[in-house]
């Protein structure tokens, strides 16, 4: 488990009040999110209140890879996880029992260079330094096994700097990377302080379901409802963010960027002008489409190309849609 994670609580039945108002048997549930944009519902349904008003009391704990919050779904120390589903198909592969039930976000990565190293496309990567996000997760296969092939590249043509996104936006600001493949909101950062270039978006060229619910079959066969609840309350969470950008802003702002405003050549940048382009850049969903399958599928044979799997795990035995469609026919 990651160091983030301090205690760990028993499951039970607890008491839960939410705006004034007291919800009786509330189920205890332990909910792990990278602390990236892509997860930025999560946030929101915590602090909305939308995992209280579904009849969860959430114990909600922040990671700083997927890789390493998926252990704590095959240890028993979570009940559910939102993160890359790739970290689902690896552990599927050596046996866990864990099910993708619902979608977050699709993938928004930026490759973006600095102006001054005459990087123009990606084939001029060769040989330069890159910033990007840690060795097998998510972002990491997408960028060795689509980006850099989609330019005849590998990542031993590349040096690849595997860090935190916030070491990887100071890394390209002082100069000691040449590109860095990024999320937001460090992207729009990036560009208020910096002369840079986007030479590739994943979302743009290929969209994919990046950032999902995933849960141990345990929490399945024990607590079905359970389940359900957490992706409703998903769902409330990005149907708010949809139809209120702007508070959705300003609730996200202190979560993502604690530092505050932005200095950028002389003029001030607030943290929820950046919550506000961040939010227009990405797509968030709770559904998971058949086109969104397909390219799971494909991205399957991907990390079989990188030898991150002996063999290809068909997505049907990892994906579970029972929760999803009740909730798209408003069935409760």
């Amino acid at each position: 488990m990651n160091a983030t994670v301090q205690r760990v609580l028993p499951l039970a039945v607890g008491i839960v009040v939410f705006a004034g108002v007291t919800i009786a048997s509330a189920e205890k549930i332990r909910i792990g999110y990278v602390h990236v944009f892509d997860d930025a519902p999560v946030v929101i349904a915590r602090d909305k209140g939308f995992f209280a008003s579904e009849g969860l009391e959430a114990e909600v704990t922040m990671f700083t890879s997927g890789p390493t919050l998926v252990k704590g779904l095959v240890t028993d120390q979570l009940d559910a996880g939102i993160l890359g589903f790739t970290n689902a198909i690896t552990w599927a592969a050596q046996g866990a029992d864990l099910k993708i039930i619902g979608k977050v976000q699709e993938g928004y990565h930026a490759l973006i260079v600095r102006n001054d190293r005459g990087i123009r496309e990606l084939r001029d990567l060769k040989g330069k330094s890159l910033a990007s996000q840690a060795a097998g997760s998510t972002a990491d296969i997408v960028l060795k096994g689509v980006v850099l092939k989609s330019a005849g590249l590998t990542d031993k043509d590349v040096q690849i700097l595997y860090t935190s996104p916030s070491t990887a936006l100071a890394s390209l600001r002082a100069g000691r990377v040449d590109a860095a493949f990024l999320f937001e909101p460090y992207d729009s950062i990036v560009r208020e302080v910096l002369p840079v270039t986007e030479i590739y978006e994943v979302g743009k060229r290929w969209p994919f379901p990046c950032m999902v619910v995933i849960v141990p079959g345990k929490l399945i066969a024990e607590r079905p409802a359970a389940v359900r609840k957490v992706l409703a309350s998903l769902k409330r969470s990005i149907e708010f963010m949809k139809a209120s950008p702007v508070e959705a802003s300003r609730l996200l702002a202190p979560a993502f960027m604690p530092e505050g405003d932005l200095l950028a050549e002389g003029r001030t940048v607030t943290s929820q002008e950046i919550m506000m382009k961040s939010l227009k850049s990405n797509i968030f969903d709770w559904r998971l489409t058949p086109a969104d399958l397909k390219r799971m599928q494909e991205l399957s044979a991907v990390m079989k190309e990188l030898e991150i799997l002996k063999q290809e795990v068909p997505i049907s035995s990892v994906v579970d849609l029972r929760w999803q469609n009740e909730l798209d026919q408003g069935r409760p």
